[in-house]
């Protein structure tokens, strides 16, 4: 006869608890979620709860101290592997390889503004750089370019640099990172060369955002706002500012901790709690049609100015 061994969420609660102790950012508020937790299991508030309810009980509990939307309890209905940060490059994959490796749709518009939507996430550099490469030197022929992220949950701050670097003319200053590991600073930059043609730094440039943005595509607008490079359009995301890993606690558990957080060279802060705002508020759903004019807007305001130019000249 087969035994049934009862989900137990006792273990799953200690681990997560040293986990929180060792590596979350802010360790004051660590101390605090590790007192949360014990007193939730001590009360019975995950008594019976079996490793779905117990992710979402716990998910709630973690962000009640001070909001972080990294920190979670995920549950993976597959077993995952025992690898720090391999249960999300699994559950991921299948996204990458279903979304043309996250660049789903690259249109030309009419007045030659083009449209390049990045979703669902931003995937690992090793795997989205080709992808990647190819879309945004199709893209840099156009007029103007509308970078879509409405539909974008986060991913790879390599990513970010990388895209920067199509967008930007020079070596730039993008972002810095805070590592709670050995209290170190870590700079991000643009690369000086790309593969394939750049945009560049001049031609109109407009990014797309809707209360779904997330991570790291919230810092790609973030950056490239905050340098003056680009007009955010749409409405107000997320707020997640802080770098996380993930660390399997259990079969079909993972538990989600912010290790680092992000400070712009330009503000000196981030988009933690706040999201970023857009230039041109407006509901998600009519993002794209007012970046469209406010591009074709653009490009006849440059072209007007460029003839007059030639007719002095």
């Amino acid at each position: 006869m087969t035994t049934v061994t009862q989900f137990q969420p006792g273990p799953v609660i200690d681990e997560i608890r040293r986990l929180l102790t060792e590596h979350y950012v802010f360790p004051g508020v660590a101390g605090q979620l590790a007192e949360l937790l014990q007193e939730r299991l001590a009360g019975g508030a995950y008594t019976g709860a079996e490793a779905e309810e117990l992710a979402r009980l716990v998910t709630a509990d973690l962000q009640s101290v001070n909001g972080d939307r990294h920190l979670s309890l995920q549950y993976h209905a597959d077993q995952v592997p025992p690898k720090k940060g391999a249960a999300v490059l699994e559950s991921i994959r299948k996204d990458f390889e279903t979304s043309l490796g996250g660049v789903p749709r690259v249109e030309l518009l009419d007045a030659g503004v083009a449209v390049l939507e990045l979703a669902p996430m931003l995937f690992p550099l090793k795997w989205a750089a080709e992808p990647l490469s190819a879309a945004l030197t199709l893209a840099s022929r156009a007029q103007a370019l509308i970078v879509d992220l409405r539909g974008n949950r986060g991913g790879d701050p390599d990513t970010v640099a990388f895209i920067c670097s199509h967008l930007l003319d020079e070596r730039t200053h993008l972002n810095s990172m805070y590592w709670r590991d050995g209290e170190r600073t870590e700079q991000s930059w643009s690369q000086p060369h790309v593969s394939g043609a750049r945009f560049g730094g001049s031609k109109p440039l407009y990014i797309l955002t809707s209360n779904h943005t997330f991570s790291a595509a919230e810092e790609l607008a973030y950056d490239l706002q905050q340098l003056g490079r680009a007009a955010v359009v749409g409405e107000h995301t997320r707020g997640g500012a802080h770098p996380r890993e993930g660390w399997t606690v259990h079969p079909h558990l993972e538990t989600s901790i912010p290790i680092g957080r992000a400070i712009n060279p330009i503000s000196g802060t981030n988009w933690e709690g706040t999201g970023v705002q857009p230039d041109v508020p407006c509901a998600a759903a009519d993002a794209l049609e007012r970046a469209h004019t406010l591009a074709r807007a653009d490009l006849a305001v440059r072209f007007s100015d460029s003839s007059a130019r030639s007719s002095c000249s």
